[in-house]
């Protein structure tokens, strides 16, 4: 099954496609979460280019990685990290939202092809992975099992819950992601409730613990490295990230949390990625059929 093995510059430009991809779809769809997809693509980005072993041409390989976004609001990101990666054909981005297109605003594994399991509510994604992750042990399966959350989904109760069970089975093979922006849609997350220390909770829950700059794609390599080397517990990545990344007047405000930029600012915003939303918009009008992402496929 290919693992794609890209580069630190290859990996921050199509970090760069996906962002551009993020604002485009948005623009189009006028509805959507801006703030926390560009906060989480440098990380994600890492994921499905480089860290997982998935192959868009084979959704049913039993032999496959499987990856669950428990943050389902941020389908912006999740579609154009599928998108570039080859599951489905750019164009179909621009049909976000929209009644006609199969890319609902919360992830939907009964019309996307590729989506493990529909999410939307927070603070459930952690149980689900944690019963992929078992149940693959179980099974003799090797793969492993990502979760992405968010920091203001921390103050859940059934986060801590499953915590505790991903320690007491020692699931090695499961790696949790935390976009640890700082911002909720009410507001900072300390204001509304207090989550830190959060490095010192998740050791005390017996995880291993990593910290790392979360649009820093060096880093985030070693930090999954690190992960997938660990034995006798499950890993956790404290992805220290800005929301609204890469877009001037979104960067760390919490009021872009869960809106969408209009025709004009997601034209600025485009302009400061060194494209327009004209051009961006025709590139993902010309690709029709799925794109073969670029890399060396090696075995797991």
């Amino acid at each position: 099954m290919p693992r794609l093995t890209m580069n630190v510059p290859e990996l921050q430009e199509r970090a760069l496609f996906v962002r551009r991809d993020i604002v485009a779809l948005l623009a189009r769809s006028q509805s959507g979460h801006s703030g926390g997809p560009l906060s989480s693509t440098d990380f994600g980005t890492v994921l499905f280019f480089h860290e997982m072993n998935v192959n868009p041409r084979k959704l049913d390989d039993p032999a496959r990685d499987m990856w669950h976004f428990s943050i389902g609001h941020v389908t912006p990101v999740i579609y154009a990290l599928m998108a570039e990666r080859g599951y489905f054909p750019l164009v179909d981005l621009l049909g976000f939202r929209q009644f006609k297109g199969h890319l609902q605003g919360h992830p939907s594994k009964h019309d996307t092809p590729g989506i493990e399991v529909s999410s939307g509510s927070l603070g459930q994604g952690l149980s689900v992975a944690c019963g992929m992750a078992l149940g693959s042990r179980m099974d003799g399966n090797k793969r492993r099992v990502y979760c992405v959350m968010g920091d203001g989904e921390q103050q859940e109760g059934q986060i801590w819950e499953a915590a505790m069970f991903a320690a007491h089975y020692k699931l090695e093979n499961l790696c949790a992601v935390i976009d640890y922006n700082r911002k909720q849609i009410d507001g900072d997350v300390q204001d509304i409730m207090g989550i830190a220390p959060l490095q010192d909770k998740w050791k005390s829950f017996n995880w291993n613990v990593i910290e790392v700059d979360g649009h820093d794609v060096a880093a985030i390599l070693r930090a999954f490295e690190e992960a997938r080397a660990t034995r006798g517990k499950p890993s956790v990545v404290l992805a220290h990230t800005v929301m609204g990344k890469g877009v001037s007047f979104m960067e760390d405000d919490y009021k872009w949390h869960g809106i969408p930029p209009s025709r004009e600012q997601a034209d600025q915003a485009l302009r400061e990625m060194g494209t327009t939303l004209e051009e961006w918009t025709a590139r993902l009008e010309r690709h029709t059929a799925p794109e073969v992402a670029p890399g060396t496929g090696r075995s797991a």
